[in-house]
């Protein structure tokens, strides 16, 4: 029976009433976006009410995007702004193979997130904060003293064993059973991604992309001569996959390009039925499948969502990752699963690199055996899961208005939508004036779509990135 009790003349739930004076304590800052609250059980007992009825108020104020539960986790506040529309508009008209050209708006981007005097907000990359460094450095240490020999050797394809035992052991959490001997190490994952779209394609064929997609995908196409295919993408569940049979039914496509889990820039995760539907819809017309799944394991909650490889039978999904994300850019430790293709993999990364580097593969085979990988990951979830919060709450504070900005689930990016008025690229020449990059909307799209979007990178967060938060939003304000 639910509690209630008297307010203003009319009886009010008692677990309503709880849930007012949580949202107030939101609302006046005692709890701010991407902060745990406290549990259940001790807020039963702060309160002096049952423990269902805070279970319902947190019910209440799940329905009302007030606190978000996380498996395993507790209830944190939710980041107060509206969410980019999850259901982008499809046109058939729209979906035909472009010539990729980037120019040179992309390589000075990239040139500018070298730079040390600008804030990095444009760059997708951990913050160095978040990184296991003294005891990633101390195992690198240990196994050059303890192999040295095997530190100087060629790790050639497939690459180093203890590494690969290693991923695969870590796969099983994805949904996947691989042997060590069917993954083959790169030189991160971007050496694995240009690898499957050598072996698979060929000059002028046309690989399939979600839209907006991570512009160095569309540097790689552009550079073997590939066409893009643009297929719209949803915020919240990824490819839209009407689309896509769509244009396999009306293009000649070579390879299909996706990040399943947390893609860049949208942050969008497939359900596992759509992965299902996606894997099966590729199989039916013979496309062979790249998935890119570097972010899966920076899940929010703590389970890891599981891969569309998971429901390949026909090793037609070629599974691509590495720990740049997660453990260290610098170390260039990738890897791929090339599932049919494998020969034609380990024939071409002999040819192209011979092997990657033998030293960080065995600290990484090392850390990931000993050095504490999933107390890591926790850590690393959590401070990405609040940190993401945080800007987004800054978002809604100074931008003008009408912005929305996706929610993710996992990772570290956002897609920041501003008034149709804001041209993102005079925002970002704005910016690096002001000391900031940014990585403005047209980059992500080989037709240059998305000129009133950026993408920010929310794993620096700190009150000086609020700062730099709030001068974008005054300059974007400035175009409306």
């Amino acid at each position: 029976m639910t509690e209630t009790i008297e307010n203003a003349g009319r009886r009010t739930p008692l677990y309503e009433s709880v849930a007012n004076r949580i949202s107030y304590l939101v609302e006046e800052g005692t709890f701010r976006p991407g902060e745990k609250i406290p549990s259940i059980r001790s807020l039963s007992h702060q309160f002096g009410v049952s423990i269902n009825t805070i279970k319902q108020a947190y019910a209440y104020l799940e329905d009302r995007r007030v606190v978000e539960a996380r498996p395993q986790s507790g209830y944190f506040v939710c980041a107060r702004l509206p969410e980019v529309p999850v259901a982008p508009q499809v046109s058939k008209r729209e979906i035909s193979p472009t010539e990729v050209s980037l120019g040179d708006l992309s390589q000075m981007i990239l040139r500018d997130t070298m730079n040390p005097d600008l804030l990095q907000l444009g760059i997708s990359a951990p913050a160095m904060d978040m990184l296991p460094i003294e005891k990633l450095n101390r195992m690198i240490s240990s196994e050059l003293r303890r192999k040295p020999e095997q530190s100087m050797e060629y790790a050639v394809p497939p690459g180093n064993k203890r590494l690969r035992t290693q991923v695969a052991k870590r796969m099983l959490l994805a949904g996947c059973t691989l042997r060590p001997d069917e993954i083959v190490t790169t030189t991160g994952c971007m050496e694995a991604v240009f690898l499957a779209l050598k072996v698979l394609c060929r000059p002028g064929d046309t690989v399939a992309v979600e839209s907006p997609t991570f512009f160095n995908f569309l540097q790689l196409i552009e550079s073997l001569g590939l066409k893009a295919l643009e297929i719209p993408t949803s915020p919240a569940d990824g490819i839209s996959l009407e689309a896509l049979e769509y244009a396999l039914g009306q293009n000649r496509i070579s390879a299909c390009l996706v990040v399943s889990n947390f893609s860049n820039p949208l942050g969008s995760i497939m359900p596992d039925a759509r992965k299902q539907e996606m894997v099966e819809l590729l199989e039916r017309h013979d496309v062979p499948l790249i998935e890119d799944d570097i972010h899966g394991d920076i899940a929010f909650a703590n389970e890891r969502p599981l891969v569309a490889r998971s429901y390949d039978k026909e090793g037609n999904v070629l599974l691509c990752s590495s720990f740049s994300k997660t453990v260290a850019p610098g170390y260039r430790v990738g890897w791929i699963a090339p599932g049919r293709y494998q020969k034609e993999i380990e024939a071409l990364k002999m040819a192209v690199t011979v092997a990657s580097a033998s030293p960080t593969q065995m600290a990484v085979g090392q850390f990931l055996a000993n050095g504490g990988y999933e107390r890591h990951l926790r850590k690393l979830r959590r401070e990405s899961a609040t940190r993401v919060a945080r800007m987004s709450e800054a978002i809604g504070v100074y931008f003008p208005e009408g912005t929305k900005v996706t929610r993710p689930r996992g990772g570290f990016c956002l897609w920041v939508e501003m008034p149709a008025a804001v041209d993102s690229l005079k925002l970002y020449a704005e910016a690096v004036d002001s000391g900031i990059t940014i990585a403005p909307g047209p980059i992500f799209s080989a037709t240059g779509k998305f000129s009133n979007c950026i993408r920010l990178n929310a794993a620096l967060w700190s009150e000086k990135i609020e700062h730099a938060i709030k001068t974008l939003g005054e300059l974007a304000s400035r175009q409306v």
